[in-house]
C-alpha cells in the first residue's frame, strides 16, 4: 500500500524519495499554505446584519482586520495564502486515496504549525496522519524515522499562534498610529523595534561621542640576542597614559640613563580550548567573518545543504552532538592528523538546564564527504560546507598549547612590563593554521639581567567611539539580551534594511532618521514594547507554552491588557494634540510658488515642503526638497581634516540639550535640526563658507561632459546628478555605498520593432545589464533581452565600450539563438541561448581575454 509524505521543500522532497522508495509519494507543500488575512475584508462587513450592540460591530470589524478576535476567546481565522489555492485542491484530492498521511516538516515552531495547518486543511477522517521528525536528511535517519510514529505537538503550535497573534497587534494597532502621528506608510513590529531602538542608541552615543587624544609611551630595550619593548605600568598593572602635552613634556626632562634589569618573570603554561560546533547566531556571525556572506545569504547556502542532506538542521539553539558522530568524528582526526590531536575526553556539549537533548548542534551528516563531490551546490555553498566540517572536527580535537612570558623590568623610577605568548602545540588550530610556531628565544632571558635603552617611542592617539553594528555584532547583541530567535534574524534585519529605518553602507548599519523618530516615539508611549528584558521574557514564555508550564491565551490575556492600556494613552494625546498641530516654517521660499518652505517628516526622514501643500485647494504647491545628513555626505570620499571641520563642529539643543543634526540644502546653506524632531521643534539654518561650496562639488565628475556632479537624495535613494543642466547626467547609488558604474546613453534601433507597443526598441542600460526596452518607456514596459544576431546586424550603434558583444556567436551548436544576459553576482554580461520552446539551455559563455568562453 502506497503512503503519502509531505513536506515544505520541493528539494527536501526529492531528496526524501530517493530515499523511501516507490512506495512513498512525496510532495511539498512549498512553505505554509495558510496564515491570518492581509487586508480587511469589506465585502464580508455589508454582507453582515446590522448590530444593535456598537461593541459587538467593533469587535466584528477588529476580527475582519485581524483576523483574531482578542475579546471573543481568541478566536481566530485562517485563510490559504494567495497563489496557493491550487496546490491545496491537489493535496486534497490526492489525500482521499491513502490510508496513510506523513508530516515531515521542519523540528521547529513553524514547521509544527505547517503539519497542523496541513492537517486542518486535507481533513481526511479515512486517513491517519503521522508526525514524522529527523535532524538530517541521511537514509539512516529518514527510514529510522518513518518507523518512529508520532503526533503533532499542539503545545509548540500554540507557541507558535502566541508570537505570530502578538506581532499582528502590535504591527496591526501600532502601525495606524505612527501614520497619523509621523507619517504614513511607517511600520512596528514587536522583535523589529527592540533591533531597530539598539542600533539608534548606537547612532546616539557615535553622534554624542567627542574626540580626545592621549599618547603612549614605549621603552625599546636590547640585550645581544633579543629586541622587546615595554610600556611603562603602575602599580596595578595598567599603562600609563598621558592626556596632555605637558605630561609627555615633563617627562622627557628626566633622565633615562638609568640602569635597566629584568625584576621578575612569570611563566605559565595556557591551554586554548577549542569553539563549541556552529549553533544557527554562531554560523550567521563567523559566515559573515570569515566568507563575507550576509546572514540572508548564508541561511538560503545552509537550507540547501539541509535539504540535500549534507548537513544537520540548520534551525538550532542547541551545541548537542550525538555519540555517533562523534565517534566517526574521532577516527576521522586521527587517520589525518595523528592521535595527539583527538580530545581524550567525550565533548557532547550538553546544556546545564536539559537533560535530554532534542536538537543537535550544526555538523555534517557524513564527515567522509568530498567536497568535490557535493552535487546540486555551488561554490559559496561549498565554502559554507567547509566552515561547518572544520568547526565540528576542531570541537573534537586536543587544546591549542601556549607557553606565556610575563616580563617585568625595574629602573630608579620607572617600571615596564610586557607579555609574550608562543605556540608549543596547535592542537585544534591544525584545522584552523593560524598560527605558527615562533623562534623560542626568551628562555635566554634571566631574572637580574641587563637591558640597553635603544631608544623611546612616543605614540599619538585618538579616542575612539563604538563601531556601528554590522549583521554579526547584531547578531551577537541580539542574541546575548536574548531577543527573538536565530532563525528570525534575517527577516528582521531585512525588513529594517527594506523599509529605509536603517542603511547598510559598507557592512554597517547607519541608523536613518526616520528610524529614530519611530524609535522615540515607541520609547514615548510603548517603552514596554521595545524594552529589552520584556523580549527576552516573552520568548522565555514562548518557550513553557511550547513544553506544556503556561496556557498560551493566559498569556496572550496579559499581554493585551497593558498593550490596550498604552494605546487608549496614545489615542487620547493624539486627539487633543491633533487640533493644536503647527507647521515649522522655515525662511527658505518655494522655487515653483515662493511661499515658505516647511519642515517635514515622511518615509524618508526629514525634508522640506512646501506651505501650499496643507491647503485645501485642488492647485496646491506639492513642490519638495530633500535634506543630505552630513554623515551620507562625508562618507563617499576622504576629506582632510580641515575640511571635516567644516561639519563636525558638534552644537546641542538650546530647548532640550540634545544634539544638533546638520543636514545640506544647498551648497551655501545648512540647516541644524534637533535630534529629538519632532518631539523638539528647535531648528537653525546657517550660512556657509566658500570653502564649502568647493567641498560641495568635489566627489566625482561626470563622464559625459567631466563637469562636477552634485549629491542629491530623491524617493528612489540617493544619487548623482550633472551640475550641467544641460547633461542631465544621473549615477545611481547602490544599496552596498558604491556609486553605480557610468551607464551607456540610450542607443535607437528604429528598424526593431516591438509586438506589443507601437514603436521600435531603444538598446539601454540598468542595474540588470544592458537590454532592449520600447522607445515609450516607462510609459510602455515591454522589455526583452536582445539577440546577438541583432548587435551584430548594428554593429555600427554600438559604442566602443560595448562593441566585443557582437563578436560573439549567433547561434549554439543546436542551432539555438544566443541572446545576451546579465549575472547579478559576477556583474558581468554573457551569452546564452534560447531553444524552440524559448526556454535557456546550459549555454554560458562569458568575454574572458578576448574570448568567449
Amino acid at each position: 500500500m502506497k503512503k503519502l509524505v509531505i513536506v515544505e521543500s520541493p528539494t527536501k522532497a526529492k531528496t526524501i524519495g530517493n530515499y523511501l522508495g516507490k512506495n512513498y509519494i512525496v510532495k511539498s507543500s512549498y512553505g505554509h499554505i495558510r496564515d491570518l488575512p492581509s487586508k480587511t475584508s469589506k465585502k464580508i462587513l455589508k454582507k453582515k446584519k446590522k448590530f444593535n450592540n456598537p461593541n459587538k460591530k467593533k469587535n466584528s470589524i477588529l476580527f475582519n482586520k485581524l483576523g483574531i478576535d482578542p475579546n471573543n476567546n481568541w478566536n481566530f481565522k485562517y485563510n490559504i495564502l494567495p497563489g496557493k489555492e491550487k496546490l491545496v485542491k491537489n493535496l486534497k484530492k490526492m489525500s482521499k486515496d491513502f490510508k496513510y498521511i506523513y508530516l515531515a516538516t521542519d523540528l521547529d515552531r513553524e514547521g509544527e504549525s505547517i503539519a497542523w495547518h496541513l492537517k486542518e486543511v486535507i481533513k481526511n477522517k479515512n486517513a491517519k496522519f503521522i508526525r514524522v521528525k529527523f535532524n538530517e536528511i541521511t537514509k539512516n535517519a529518514i527510514l529510522s524515522s518513518f518507523k518512529k510514529e508520532k503526533t503533532i505537538d499542539i503545545n509548540k503550535v500554540h507557541a507558535q499562534k502566541t508570537r505570530r497573534f502578538m506581532d499582528r497587534i502590535v504591527g496591526y494597532m501600532v502601525s495606524p498610529l505612527l501614520w497619523k502621528k509621523i507619517s504614513r506608510g511607517l511600520s512596528a513590529g514587536r522583535v523589529q523595534s527592540a533591533a531597530l531602538r539598539l542600533i539608534t542608541e548606537r547612532e546616539l552615543k557615535i553622534k554624542q561621542f567627542i574626540l580626545k587624544k592621549y599618547w603612549k609611551v614605549y621603552f625599546c630595550l636590547f640585550k645581544k640576542n633579543f629586541f622587546i619593548s615595554f610600556n611603562i605600568i603602575k602599580d596595578n598593572l595598567k599603562t600609563v597614559i598621558f592626556k596632555s602635552k605637558k605630561q609627555i613634556k615633563i617627562f622627557k626632562k628626566k633622565n633615562f640613563k638609568n640602569v635597566y634589569y629584568i625584576s621578575k618573570i612569570d611563566k605559565k603554561i595556557i591551554f586554548k580550548k577549542p569553539l563549541k560546533p556552529f549553533i544557527t547566531s554562531t554560523l550567521q556571525r563567523f559566515s559573515l567573518k570569515k566568507l563575507n556572506f550576509n546572514i540572508k545569504k548564508t541561511m538560503l547556502l545552509a537550507q540547501k545543504l539541509y535539504e540535500l542532506g549534507y548537513i544537520t538542521y540548520m534551525r538550532t539553539d542547541s551545541t548537542h552532538l550525538s555519540k555517533n558522530s562523534i565517534k566517526l568524528a574521532k577516527k576521522y582526526i586521527v587517520e589525518k592528523y595523528g592521535k595527539k590531536y583527538v580530545c581524550k575526553k567525550k565533548k557532547y556539549f550538553l546544556k546545564k538546564k536539559l537533560t535530554e537533548e532534542a536538537h543537535e548542534a550544526i555538523r555534517p551528516s557524513k564527515i567522509n564527504q568530498k567536497i568535490n563531490l557535493l552535487k546540486g551546490i555551488n561554490k559559496d555553498g561549498k565554502k559554507l560546507y567547509l566552515l561547518i566540517k572544520n568547526r565540528f572536527l576542531m570541537s573534537q580535537m586536543s587544546d591549542s598549547i601556549y607557553y606565556s612570558y610575563d616580563f617585568y623590568v625595574k629602573s630608579n623610577f620607572l617600571k615596564l612590563f610586557k607579555n609574550k605568548k608562543i605556540l608549543l602545540f596547535k592542537g585544534w588550530q591544525k584545522i584552523n593554521k593560524l598560527e605558527k610556531k615562533k623562534k623560542v628565544f626568551y628562555n635566554k632571558i634571566k631574572v637580574g639581567d641587563i637591558l640597553s635603552l635603544k631608544k623611546i617611542k612616543i605614540k599619538k592617539f585618538f579616542t575612539r567611539p563604538m563601531s556601528r553594528f554590522n549583521e554579526g555584532s547584531l547578531v551577537k547583541k541580539l542574541e546575548s539580551l536574548k531577543i527573538g530567535r536565530p532563525s528570525t534574524y534575517s527577516t528582521i534585519i531585512n525588513n529594517l534594511n527594506y523599509r529605509g529605518y536603517v542603511e547598510l553602507f559598507k557592512k554597517k548599519f547607519y541608523a536613518q532618521k526616520i528610524g529614530e523618530i519611530i524609535v522615540r516615539f515607541l520609547k514615548k508611549y510603548f517603552f514596554y514594547l521595545i524594552d529589552y528584558k520584556f523580549t527576552a521574557k516573552m520568548e522565555k514564555k514562548l518557550d513553557k507554552i511550547s513544553n506544556n508550564k503556561i496556557f498560551w491565551k493566559i498569556v496572550l490575556d496579559k499581554f493585551y491588557k497593558n498593550f490596550l492600556k498604552s494605546l487608549k494613552i496614545v489615542e487620547k494625546k493624539h486627539e487633543n494634540n491633533s487640533k493644536k498641530k503647527l507647521l515649522n516654517f522655515t525662511s527658505i521660499k518655494c522655487k515653483v510658488c515662493s511661499k515658505r518652505m516647511v519642515l517635514k517628516i515622511g518615509v524618508t526622514g526629514v525634508f522640506l515642503g512646501c506651505s501650499g501643500y496643507s491647503s485645501l485647494n485642488k492647485n496646491r504647491c506639492k513642490y519638495t526638497k530633500n535634506l543630505i545628513s552630513e554623515i551620507e555626505f562625508l562618507r563617499f570620499k576622504k576629506f582632510s581634516d580641515k575640511e571635516k571641520k567644516i561639519f563636525i563642529k558638534k552644537k546641542y539643543c538650546k530647548k532640550c540639550n540634545f544634539i544638533l543634526d546638520n543636514y545640506i540644502i544647498n551648497k551655501n546653506k545648512i540647516i541644524k535640526i534637533c535630534y529629538n524632531y519632532p518631539f523638539c521643534n528647535y531648528f537653525k539654518i546657517k550660512k556657509v563658507s566658500k570653502k564649502f561650496s568647493k567641498i560641495f562639488y568635489k566627489l566625482i565628475k561626470c563622464f559625459k561632459c567631466k563637469k562636477n556632479m552634485i549629491f542629491k537624495g530623491g524617493k528612489f535613494g540617493k544619487f548623482f546628478i550633472c551640475k550641467n543642466k544641460k547633461c542631465k547626467n544621473i549615477r545611481k547609488i547602490l544599496k552596498d555605498g558604491k556609486i553605480d558604474s557610468p551607464k551607456i546613453t540610450p542607443i535607437l534601433f528604429p528598424e526593431i520593432l516591438c509586438k506589443n507597443s507601437n514603436t521600435f526598441f531603444v538598446l539601454r542600460e540598468g542595474i540588470s545589464g544592458l537590454f532592449f526596452a520600447a522607445y515609450t518607456f516607462p510609459k510602455s514596459r515591454e522589455t526583452r533581452a536582445p539577440f546577438i544576431e541583432e548587435l551584430l546586424k548594428f554593429k555600427k550603434l554600438l559604442p566602443k565600450r560595448i562593441k566585443y558583444l557582437s563578436t560573439a556567436p549567433i547561434k549554439d551548436n543546436k542551432g539555438n539563438k544566443t541572446i545576451l544576459k546579465f549575472d547579478k553576482k559576477t556583474k558581468q554580461q554573457f551569452v546564452t541561448s534560447i531553444n524552440k520552446k524559448n526556454k535557456k539551455t546550459n549555454l554560458n559563455l562569458f568575454f574572458i581575454d578576448g574570448k568567449w568562453k
